[in-house]
């Protein structure tokens, strides 16, 4: 699935080729791709025609663009998850449809379209509500800041951590707790600051906290530099470009390769339902609890 370096590469190429544009006509390929709208794909396609897309933001992995109408702010936004295969692409109204378009936006300036493309119907578009023009839209409110923003509360999220009694793998993944990080980056991050993802959180010190954060911001970072992690076809920006950070995986999908840092194989452990990956020198197992 992607996480917070896909989604900010499509952010930025939403805000370069969309925002300040007025949507002409919506189409609705497969009622799927809007089923987080709940009034149905009529009142979808009525909220979006005439509104103009005013900028493109993003919260974890969930990216929304506050709508305008008569240049004043509408109090909704167009709401969009990519799921495990969505792609937001923006394309020459005479390129030919793709196999799995879901849903078409044109634009009265007759330029790009953007199309909602999902190849397993896991993702979905809504429009919502939104408290303020550039407020996160309510449903997204429980999704916490990612560590890249300049509002994130490395002291808050420091306690947070340690009074959690889970392990730091999981609260990497907890989006109530820290926005965007997913499987890749989660692993990553831990390589980086040599901690086993079974860690009890509740016993890292905080110079571990902080050497995970700065593991998380490096990796995140380093990944959007190089346009994020593509492993398919279906990992793209909005022209379709795929991203090349996975060239540069220390121990994620490495497994048997030497670890970067001491050369030991790297190994694979199950991990709820999916993988983790890790050196098993640099990132020792944590001992049972008694």
């Amino acid at each position: 699935m992607p996480e917070l370096p896909e989604v900010e590469v499509v952010r930025r190429g939403l805000a370069r080729w969309v925002a300040g544009r007025t949507i002409a006509s919506v189409e609705v390929h497969h009622p799927r791709a809007v089923r987080r709208h709940l009034e149905g794909v009529g009142d979808f396609t009525a909220a979006l025609t005439g509104a103009t897309v005013a900028a493109a933001h993003r919260r974890g992995k969930y990216l929304w663009l506050p709508l305008q109408r008569d240049g004043a702010p509408v109090g909704r936004a167009l709401v969009a998850h990519l799921g495990m295969s969505g792609q937001l692409l923006v394309e020459l109204p005479e390129e030919p449809s793709e196999k799995h378009l879901r849903a078409r936006f044109v634009f009265t300036d007759g330029g790009r379209e953007l199309r909602f493309v999902d190849q397993r119907t896991f993702g979905g578009l809504a429009v919502e509500d939104t408290p303020d023009p550039d407020d996160v839209p309510t449903r997204l409110a429980h999704i916490a800041i990612d560590p890249l923003e300049p509002d994130f509360d490395t002291e808050a999220f420091t306690a947070a951590i340690r009074r959690r009694k889970t392990e730091v793998k999981r609260a990497l993944l907890d989006q109530t707790l820290i926005g965007g990080v997913g499987n890749i980056y989660a692993d990553e991050s831990l390589w980086r600051a040599q901690l086993h993802g079974a860690r009890p959180t509740d016993k890292l010190t905080r110079a571990q906290v902080a050497a995970l954060l700065e593991g998380v911001r490096d990796v995140l970072t380093q990944s959007l530099a190089q346009g994020g992690t593509s492993f398919d076809s279906l990992y793209v920006d909005v022209n379709g470009q795929s991203g090349y950070f996975s060239r540069s995986l220390a121990v994620y999908g490495q497994l048997d390769r030497p670890c970067p840092r001491c050369g030991t194989p790297i190994r694979r452990e199950s991990f709820m339902n999916r993988s983790s990956y890790s050196c098993p020198v640099c990132q020792p197992r944590p001992r049972a609890r008694r």
